[in-house]
């Protein structure tokens, strides 16, 4: 009766290979004209050797073939998703095989919004410009175009919304948002980390750090705030807090106070 059945058997398991296989979408080619705008406006693309840029572009495209981006109001343009793309980039680039699993949609609204994801927040709401979405919004990243774009525009002030809520979602994979990415990190370098992160945060709430003050309200915030430092002033943070660039440094595979990084209007 088994060997019977087994022609058919065989047959349903290809149909569910077929049908798992193809609800992946392939990744589309990289568009040459995109690497005008990398080249510009990205510092950590621009830094990269040749045969480093196309495996930036691959990941570029391998994500946007896995994560949706849809405009809310506003309309998605070839720019929102370099910048969207590179962002989600550039804090796992140090790691071969890495795959958002906890994102399946980045909505862009036109500026800022508050909790209920109405625009501009009134005076009861804080105005937001990124935020990782839970509940009935889980596996959804929502942003602000106008910050998403300040981030590359402005490449200075140590401040990127999209690589800041990335960062969220890479310390979640761990199962928790705790500003404690322990998938990233070896088991020893846990209790520093979490002891660095509270005297830095004292720092801040004392005045006495070039820190965004952000990163003084939480641990969760301040893995955040200081990893947009990280990955837009490297060598200034390093020069400033070396201990914290150390850290940062394991934890993203990445040493980039030591490439020469191409700013360019």
């Amino acid at each position: 009766m088994l060997l019977q059945l087994l022609p058919l058997l065989l047959l349903v398991a290809i149909i569910l290979f077929i049908v798992f296989a193809t609800r992946k979408k392939k990744a589309q080619p990289f568009p040459a004209d995109w690497r005008v705008v990398l080249e510009r406006k990205v510092p950590f693309y621009a830094q990269l050797p040749q045969l480093q840029k196309k495996r930036f572009e691959s990941k570029m495209m391998q994500f946007l073939s896995e994560v949706t981006i849809e405009g809310v109001q506003t309309e998605v343009t070839d720019d929102d998703r370099i910048y969207v793309a590179a962002s989600a980039v550039i804090p796992i680039f140090g790691f071969e095989n890495w795959s958002y699993n906890n994102l399946s949609t980045v909505l862009l609204y036109p500026d800022s919004f508050n909790r209920k994801l109405q625009f501009q927040a009134d005076k009861e709401g804080r105005s937001i410009l990124g935020m990782v979405g839970t509940g009935n919004m889980r596996n959804q990243m929502i942003l602000s175009k106008k910050a998403l774009h300040h981030g590359f525009d402005n490449q200075t002030d140590k401040h990127n919304t999209a690589i800041h809520e990335f960062v969220h979602l890479v310390d979640g994979t761990d199962g928790m948002i705790d500003g404690i990415p322990e998938r990233l990190l070896d088991k020893p370098y846990v209790l520093p980390w979490v002891n660095e992160i509270h005297r830095k945060m004292e720092e801040i709430n004392d005045d006495e750090s070039d820190i965004r003050r952000y990163g003084g309200t939480s641990q969760v915030e301040f893995f955040a705030v200081a990893s947009e430092y990280f990955f837009s002033r490297p060598k200034l943070l390093k020069r400033k807090h070396p201990e914290l660039y150390k850290m940062l440094q394991q934890c993203f595979n990445q040493d980039l106070a030591s490439k020469d990084y191409k700013k360019k209007a």
